[in-house]
């Protein structure tokens, strides 16, 4: 017997966040589409169901890498009921994909008037805060967009509302705090992370070490799983001489991966730097375990027991 095709606007938004769970997100989108056009034949104003259908098909567009129309339906939610938490962080987050980060620090900031302990909103903050730092220098708050004042209603609309969505928001709090290393990232997450990881690989081969840092760290900002990252951010580090973060980034890949050659040998060079050469001959040694004909790594061993006499 064949499944029935849904038919009512609430069957299928339940289909679609069925799809969505699924990570089949394009049918997801679909079906929210189909609701939405359901919703809006019938005639009948039914503003929160509409702005959470434009909500979900929003975080479709985000898993998907399509930041611009995810912002568009996030906005026409937003249009639809003011101060929602979940379209106001899908919004920041594409946002901050592309590189928008004033108006993402607006938006994450709006979510912390409403609920100041919203994880993902924290994380955001800091994130954002310095990317701000970075490119607009320490008057980065003069230039920012006005932050909307969240009115007291809307406070008191959040805090009371229903405890199965108290349940879901406190499960999904939980997840949130530990997404900021180690999370489990989405494949659009995993795609977009490789992209800019690329774009920094191309700026070291044209020596540009600082631009190709910020690309890295955005890179870690989707997916904090590869090693590479990590050591190829270390390099940089090494030519700038910060050889403090480039022992730390070799740290965190070798995390990862424990037979990252350029990760030992990386932080072998910042230990020699830093005159640590204990520390250097170590991670040389480590190093020729796994490669023991590896030249570069003989010739340093040979550099640091020099100046270790």
């Amino acid at each position: 017997m064949a499944p029935k095709i849904p038919d009512s606007v609430e069957e299928l938004r339940a289909a679609g966040n069925q799809n969505f769970r699924n990570g089949q997100y394009g049918e997801a989108s679909a079906l929210y589409e189909r609701a939405l056009r359901l919703l809006q034949a019938r005639g009948s104003a039914d503003p929160e169901e509409e702005s959470v259908l434009y909500s979900n098909r929003a975080a479709c567009y985000l898993k998907d890498g399509n930041c611009t129309d995810c912002i568009k339906d996030c906005t026409s939610a937003l249009a639809l009921v003011p101060f929602s938490i979940k379209p106001l962080l899908r919004r920041a987050s594409a946002y901050e994909a592309l590189e928008k980060y004033p108006l993402a620090y607006v938006d994450y900031k709006t979510v912390l008037q409403i609920d100041n302990s919203v994880a993902s909103a924290l994380e955001g903050i800091n994130r954002i805060t310095r990317a701000l730092m970075d490119s607009l220098g320490p008057e980065w708050r003069l230039k920012l967009p006005p932050i909307p004042v969240v009115p007291v209603s809307v406070q008191k609309r959040w805090n009371s509302l229903s405890s199965e969505n108290h349940k879901e928001t406190a499960k999904n709090k939980s997840k949130e705090t530990t997404t900021a290393k180690g999370r489990a990232p989405s494949a659009g997450d995993v795609e977009r992370a490789k992209v800019l990881k690329e774009e920094g690989n191309e700026l070291v081969k044209k020596g540009n070490h600082k631009k190709a840092i910020e690309k890295y760290s955005e890179s870690l900002l989707f997916s904090s799983l590869e090693s590479a990252t990590y050591s190829n951010r270390a390099l940089c580090h090494l030519v700038l001489k910060q050889y403090k973060e480039a022992v730390k980034d070799c740290t965190e890949a070798l995390k990862l991966d424990g037979k990252n050659v350029k990760a030992f040998y990386r932080r072998a060079q910042a230990y020699k730097a830093l005159k640590d050469y204990k520390s250097s001959l170590a991670d040389i040694s480590s190093l020729l375990q796994i490669e023991p004909r590896n030249g570069p790594a003989q010739k340093l061993q040979q550099e640091v027991n020099q100046n270790m006499n």
